[in-house]
């Protein structure tokens, strides 16, 4: 993904179909429509994922919520979404044990859990080891045994996928880029251009890293920005009838000793609401507020009432752990592009997809979920090629694996993990060094640790940045640290430890002068700050 290649190639140019918004959704759109022989193009914003699609809970996960809905037929899409995403990259989509305790007066009771975990595990297709147990007081206690007793009634146990949504976004990006496909980011939508009948034809974009503008032209765009849906449609003049409803999700990181867990827990907070304690390495994440929010869109903050109310309903159900907020290491937040539906509350909102249509041609999608963003875009791709009444074979995204992937199944990564400490014993000293670069890269870890063996001067992290810098299209030291490598989040002392140098490289390596260098400094720091100072 060579940057600077792929501006040359989109200037001026024309394309079957041009995509806007380098999230999971856009790129999602951009692989099908190029596998289908569409020349495509897309561009972004920001950096890939910068929106939803880098904050969400990071779960791949079945749906099992529109259970309570009767909502069967999308439980079983979400469902075998799911297994369809873990094939296509089990080094980024690993299984996850999910407890789901019973509790009195709860979301879920005994019966319904059954048989609706029951009926999950069918429509899902889930396989015979990971379906669900149901688990007694005293069994789902000594599962868990921080979890609150006076109000447990037993549990359900089940199987879920969690992931890294910023890496399931590149790969999905590296892939369509690898097919012919021209992505770039830090490109903004200045205007639509229009034809003399008032089709639009093409955009004009502000290209922020050389602070030029130029135009792309395609015969179809599609319009898939997250959050920002509605700011194109008023821009292309077609904002009427639904608009987006947009609601934040808080997410807080605490360290592992706090509350030791030894798998994910889907647990009913005091209000109704679904929250999950998610543990990662040596820390564990904790979230989702679902709150209404109409404020900046680019940098949603995460202010003290989300994490006292996410505190505040750990504590419930695990009275022993007793979270303060000081003990917060990190924090996200994220906007949900929901449809606008009168008089719901935001948690009753459906995150059920749809299609836009504008009288200047113009395609915009909205809502989703992450699980569900190939046939999301497989939808899309339908629409883009009957309007250009062209022929092309179906969607064949559920086959094209990600990259990354040369595993045949989950035991082939962890398998992998072990081959590359044997290859690299002097890189790769602990296990979790390793497991850390598959989970993240797949075989493309041996490019990375090659890097460092042939430059022994770089450390490992240093070696990480310079792939991906050259494959991965990092312009900032925040794509790095946040949206390629998760540190952010999962490892912000990682991140101030190596802040100076990371950023000396990058300026090397991309040609910076002192003023970019001091701003990036500057506005790093600003985020590392903003991690743990809630107002």
């Amino acid at each position: 993904m060579n940057r600077t290649k792929i501006i040359k190639e989109l200037k001026g140019k024309s394309f079957d179909l041009l995509v806007i918004g380098g999230g999971i959704t856009g790129v999602g759109i951009a692989l099908d429509a190029q596998l289908r022989g569409l020349n495509t193009a897309l561009v972004e914003m920001q950096d890939f994922s910068a929106g939803t699609s880098s904050r969400s809970t990071k779960l791949v996960h079945g749906g099992l919520r529109y259970l309570k809905q009767f909502d069967f037929s999308l439980v079983m899409e979400v469902g075998r979404e799911r297994a369809i995403v873990h094939r296509l990259a089990p080094h980024l989509v690993h299984p996850d044990k999910m407890l789901l305790p019973l509790i009195k007066d709860g979301n879920y009771g005994k019966i319904l859990t059954n048989v609706g975990l029951m009926i999950y595990d069918w429509l899902a297709n889930v396989e015979q080891a990971d379906q669900r147990v149901m688990l007694t007081k005293e069994e789902a206690i000594n599962q868990e045994p921080l979890l609150r007793e006076d109000i447990l009634e037993g549990a359900g146990f089940y199987a879920e996928y969690r992931t890294d949504d910023s890496r399931l976004v590149i790969s999905v990006a590296k892939v369509a880029s690898q097919k012919g496909a021209k992505l770039a980011n830090y490109l903004e939508v200045v205007n639509f251009i229009n034809n003399e009948v008032g089709r639009v034809i093409g955009i004009e974009v502000r290209d922020h890293i050389s602070g030029e503008n130029f135009n792309v032209f395609a015969k179809k765009i599609v319009n898939a920005t997250g959050p920002w849906v509605d700011n194109l449609r008023k821009k292309d003049k077609s904002l009427k009838g639904k608009r987006l409803h947009l609601t934040k999700g808080v997410h807080i990181v605490i360290p592992f000793e706090k509350l030791q867990l030894s798998q994910t827990v889907y647990f009913d907070n005091q209000d109704g609401r679904m929250l999950f304690a998610i543990p990662r390495n040596n820390i564990i994440y904790l979230g989702t507020t679902d709150t209404n929010y109409s404020k900046d869109i680019t940098n949603p903050k995460v202010n003290k009432a989300d994490v006292e109310y996410i505190i505040e309903a750990i504590n419930n159900m695990f009275p022993l752990a007793k979270i303060k907020i000081s003990d917060v290491l990190s924090s996200w937040a994220g906007l949900r592009p929901l449809i606008h539906e009168e008089g719901k509350d935001p948690s009753e909102l459906s995150r059920k997809d749809e299609i836009f249509h504008s009288k200047t041609g113009l395609i915009s999608i909205a809502g989703g979920k992450l699980t569900g963003y190939r046939k999301m875009a497989e939808k899309v791709v339908d629409q883009v090629v009957s309007e250009l009444g062209i022929k092309t074979g179906k969607c064949t995204t559920d086959s094209q694996l990600l990259d990354g992937n040369g595993f045949e199944n989950y035991q082939d990564v962890e398998d992998y993990i072990v081959k590359l400490m044997t290859k690299y014993p002097e890189i790769l000293l602990k296990h979790h060094q390793a497991k850390y670069l598959v989970y993240n890269y797949g075989i493309n870890s041996d490019k990375i640790l090659k890097i460092k063996e042939d430059n022994p001067q770089y450390s490992n992290i240093e070696s990480e940045l310079i792939y991906t810098i050259e494959e991965e299209m990092v312009q900032t030291a925040l794509d790095f640290f946040e949206r390629r490598t998760g540190r952010m989040n999962f490892d912000i002392e990682s991140v101030k430890s190596n802040a100076s140098n990371i950023i000396e490289i990058l300026a090397d390596k991309l040609k910076w002068n002192e003023k970019r260098v001091d701003l990036e400094t500057k506005k790093l720091k600003n985020i590392i700050e903003s991690k743990t100072t809630f107002l």
